[in-house]
């Protein structure tokens, strides 16, 4: 299959280094990093050691291929849609944080869109090298839920390439999930300066328990079925496993970068607005990190 990697950073390159290994793959990545690949090919480290040569480019406009994998942060995904719009694919799927990143998708691409999350730990080391930091799965599907023969295939190209895939038919369902695994672990480790582990215990708990319920009682409110004990289950399942790393607005923060608050808390915010639902533990959570990002002038 010929797959094109939009935002080859931490976990694109992961994705598309891993897919290299049996397919056609072109990563779109910064110069510093497109340049090493050039130069001595692309290291992965970590759980897995290999070195790969995928065609690498800073330009993903005009490409074509069967599939795009869209891996940029959330507020890049509109200025990569665009960037797509001006090539070809039969299929384009987003694995992404938070929500909104399909329908943004959808508005500037012809072609059948997929929606996916990853549980795969990666770490850009330095250009050329990207680390996997935990092994786990990818679970994606139509992003409107129910089955495609596209979605099948794409299942069976990542699974070729040695990549643990699950092809599901309830993508919104999971996607909420996990947007209240991330609204609970998310922003709360980034104000706190913690790792994900710390939201197993008080006083951290309870400010991460609370804003996971606001969010599973927000998909409700979005006709989505995720009560909120298994929001809670997901989100202290994924703290357990994930204890000793970092999230990724954690880093985000760390590093005095833009974070993703706006499709995740901030998402969750949105959609009870719209539901009048009242979440004051994830508004609080937004506008904390938003200030932040605007003393930064990152914002």
């Amino acid at each position: 299959m010929e797959i094109v990697v939009f935002g080859a950073g931490s976990l694109g390159s992961l994705v598309g280094g891993l897919l290299a290994q049996v397919h056609d793959v072109t990563l779109v990545a910064r110069a510093a990093h497109a340049d090493a690949i050039r130069e001595r090919g692309l290291e992965l480290a970590g759980e897995f050691d290999a070195v790969v040569h995928p065609e690498v480019t800073t330009d993903g406009s005009d490409l074509g291929a069967d599939l795009a994998v869209v891996t940029v942060k959330s507020f890049d995904t509109e200025a990569a849609a665009r960037t797509l719009s001006t090539g070809r694919f039969d299929a384009v799927c987003s694995l992404q944080n938070g929500m909104g990143n399909e329908d943004t998708l959808a508005t500037h691409l012809d072609a059948p869109i997929l929606a996916g999350t990853a549980t795969y730990g990666a770490v850009l080391r330095e250009p050329g090298v990207v680390d996997c930091t935990g092994l786990g799965e990818l679970v994606l599907g139509p992003a409107d839920g129910g089955t495609s023969p596209i979605a099948d295939r794409v299942g069976s190209a990542f699974d070729a390439a040695g990549l643990e895939t699950v092809v599901a038919d309830d993508m919104p369902r999971r996607l909420w999930e996990k947007l209240a695994v991330n609204a609970g672990i998310n922003a709360v480790t980034a104000l706190a300066r913690t790792d994900n582990g710390a939201v197993l215990e008080r006083p951290a708990t309870d400010v991460a328990r609370t804003a996971t319920r606001e969010a599973a009682r927000t998909a409700r409110a979005d006709d989505v079925g995720l009560s909120n004990r298994e929001a809670l289950a997901a989100m202290e399942s994924v703290a357990e496993r994930t204890a000793a790393n970092a999230s990724s607005m954690r880093q985000d923060v760390r590093a005095g970068r833009r974070t993703e608050i706006d499709a995740i808390n901030g998402f969750v915010v949105d959609r009870a607005d719209d539901a009048r639902l009242e979440v004051p533990t994830n508004r609080l959570l937004a506008a904390l990190i938003r200030t932040w990002e605007r003393g930064r002038g990152v914002r």
